[in-house]
């Protein structure tokens, strides 16, 4: 899923060439140099621009081309049939999208959907002639793969000759194809590069590459010596009605003697298959082989004929795709970022980009020194990644990618620029630059009060004298620890006695939902007023989507220029304020935003589990439109839990221990529409 990017020719010769470079070096070589979600990042980055431009496609476009470049030193054969690819998809929308088109080819049929695990590994066919192994060929190009026949024979788990039991005996005569992945097991890699790290030799890549490489060497006894396996997708017969579905197809396999992947399932309904998408999604880290998605295809062979095939890919079938760990995008701005350490720190502000199942915009990069590493420049490509599934960070530069005008970052002039009024130093060992003076816990002294004060929450009690106590003593070290002070903590300080410490911890509880305008000024964000508090509150509505707010949107809201629109990014990009808006969220913080007319006003909504009308984003949309509070995990207030496919038992737990009334899909439905 990419995002919007200049439709540039110049830097579509660029990426063009790139992605030549990275496929000769996996296809021919059996290298990797980048991870397979860069490549499919920048590979999809040319398709966009193809798309929005077709006069600029040729045909030495790597677009229209399919399969591997051919090795020396192996006889090429060519295919009884193409050995295809499939088209990526990468949510729900997308395989809608798919079967919409497919429905409206083949008005009023009822398709049948078959779905398997996409293996990792090398596409391989091997060719059983009257049940005997004969001929072994790779994928190659799609029309001529390499003849490894010899090397295929000393994989264990692959049939020499197909056992056939009675009911598929008939496929023991003749010729019948199967076809099917090489790869190397998880356990068996590991095996392997425990052996060459004991031997003092590099350790091997990643399984794939191993695979392949192991598969394609000239010594057979080279290929014995290393744990290849083969799992079957496919079986083909000169007669294709001899096989009229793709599940026919599999129990085939296993009845012929061959491994197949146990996990492959049929399905009549959509929301059935991206239930068990979802299923796989969360157990696949499991399987015994890499995986990074699955293969869905129309069940029916004839009608899988019928469709036929669009380009390069058949229209039947679609390979869906899990969230990219990594992705490319490119760098506009790099601003620092003031934290409430004093902290300057660097970020990266680029084109929104899905990583890891959400979209991203900016990234640390850390400090001076970090930035000066990896040598991040305006203008740049860069690889971003999610450290620990969570903060965005730039793993780094596509130095290919590099315009030849760039600049290498200045930090001490953008400090000098963006923060004139202030002074920086670097002390001892401290790698980061703070505000020069700066007391760490005078600042967060300063930060509670804000926080505390009648223009932001209006905490009462909570006033100047109270909130240096409780710094001096260690009870708050950061904004959200205010609501983590039980009667019991405030009791051990000489300034409460029982009367004020219960109504302290009251007046505190009492603002665990502000309103959200209020909960943003409160944040103490620089450049941010109490209207411009408003102004955001009024734009995103939430801070899950004022948190995903590029430079561009904030620009767009009247009053709100570069300057402020810098500083809210930078502000959200700041690692220290990010880990305090999830501790917010984990001491039950609940900013809403409160329309003057909805019937949910009041109300405060949690879901767990898969929705089948819509996405949880659309559904907490709709209850906040209705005045209603969206919340990510259940707490003591919360109304209603909402159980989708896949319950979380944990969450139903928590609910019923809070009287929290539990409804479905169709009860939420009721609600809101």
């Amino acid at each position: 899923m990419m995002t919007p990017v200049p439709h540039d020719k110049a830097r579509l010769e660029e990426l063009r060439e790139l992605i030549d470079q990275y496929s000769y070096e996996y296809h021919v070589n059996d290298e990797q140099s980048v991870s397979d979600a860069v490549y499919d990042s920048l590979f999809g980055e040319i398709k966009q621009i193809e798309a929005a431009h077709p006069e600029w496609i040729t045909s030495e476009s790597p677009t229209q081309r399919v399969g591997n470049e051919l090795k020396d030193g192996f006889k090429k054969v060519a295919h009884s049939s193409r050995m295809l690819s499939l088209n990526d998809v990468f949510d729900r929308e997308e395989v809608q999208a798919w079967v919409t088109r497919i429905d409206k080819l083949l008005p009023g049929a009822r398709h049948e959907f078959f779905v398997d695990v996409k293996m990792d590994g090398l596409a391989c066919a091997l060719i059983y002639q009257d049940g005997n192994l004969v001929q072994a060929i790779t994928r190659g190009d799609s029309y001529v793969g390499e003849d490894v026949t010899n090397n295929v024979r000393t994989i264990k788990n692959i049939p020499l000759r197909l056992r056939g039991q009675s009911k598929y005996a008939a496929f023991l005569q003749g010729r019948t194809e199967i076809r099917g992945e090489i790869v190397m097991l998880k356990t068996d890699f590991a095996m392997l590069n425990t052996q060459r790290r004991e031997n003092g030799e590099p350790e091997f890549a990643n399984p794939r590459n191993l695979a392949a490489g192991t598969i394609r060497q000239l010594d057979p006894r080279l290929v014995a010596a290393r744990p290849l396996h083969f799992r079957a997708y496919d079986l083909l017969r000169d007669n294709p009605d001899e096989v009229p579905t793709n599940m026919f197809a599999y129990e085939a396999l296993s009845g012929l003697g061959v491994t197949r992947n146990k996990e492959a399932t049929v399905f009549t309904q959509l929301p059935d298959v991206m239930r068990f998408v979802d299923h796989i999604g969360d157990v696949r880290e499991n399987l015994p082989f890499n995986t990074d998605g699955l293969v869905i295809k129309v069940n029916d062979r004839a009608v899988f004929r019928e469709l036929g095939i669009v380009g390069k890919q058949p229209r039947a079938a679609v390979a869906y795709k899990y969230a990219a760990e990594q992705a490319t995008t490119v760098v506009k701005d790099i601003v620092i970022s003031i934290g409430r350490t004093g902290a300057a720190t660097p970020v990266a502000v680029f084109d929104p980009v899905v990583v890891a199942g959400s979209t991203v915009q900016h990234a640390s990069l850390h400090n001076a020194d970090e930035i000066a590493r990896k040598d991040v420049r305006v203008g740049d490509t860069v690889i971003i990644f999610k450290a620990g599934d969570i903060i965005p960070q730039v793993e780094a530069v596509v130095l290919e990618l590099r315009p030849k005008d760039s600049e290498q970052f200045d930090y001490q002039k953008a400090l000098a620029q963006q923060y004139p009024e202030l002074e920086f130093e670097r002390t001892g060992k401290d790698v980061v630059y703070r505000v020069k003076g700066a007391n760490t816990d005078l600042m967060l002294k300063r930060a509670v009060e804000y926080y505390a004060s009648k223009a932001a929450l209006d905490i009462e009690t909570l006033g100047e004298k109270n909130v240096v106590a409780l710094v001096d003593a260690g009870l708050v070290k950061d904004l959200a620890d205010i609501y983590t002070l039980s009667i019991d903590d405030l009791l051990k300080l000489d300034r409460f006695a029982d009367i004020s410490a219960k109504k302290l911890v009251n007046a505190i509880a009492e603002k665990k939902n502000p309103p959200l305008e209020k909960f943003i000024l409160a944040l103490g964000i620089r450049h941010v007023g109490a209207q411009t508090a408003i102004d955001l509150a009024n734009k995103f509505g939430s801070m899950d989507k004022l948190q995903r707010a590029r430079i561009e949107q904030l620009e767009d809201i009247d009053g709100i220029g570069k300057v402020v629109a810098e500083s809210v990014v930078a502000w959200f990009a700041d690692e220290d304020n990010i880990a305090l808006l999830e501790k917010f969220e984990r001491v039950g913080v609940h900013p809403h935003f409160q329309k003057k007319m909805g019937r949910l006003i009041g109300k405060s909504f949690v879901i767990t589990g898969s929705l089948e009308s819509m996405s949880r984003d659309q559904a907490a949309d709709r209850i906040r439109a209705l005045g209603g509070t969206f919340q990510t995990s259940v707490a003591k207030d919360t109304i209603y839990l909402v159980a989708g496919g896949k319950v979380g038992a944990s969450k139903l737990k928590k609910a019923e221990s809070y009287g929290t009334k539990i409804i479905d899909e169709a009860a939420l439905l009721n609600l809101i529409s």
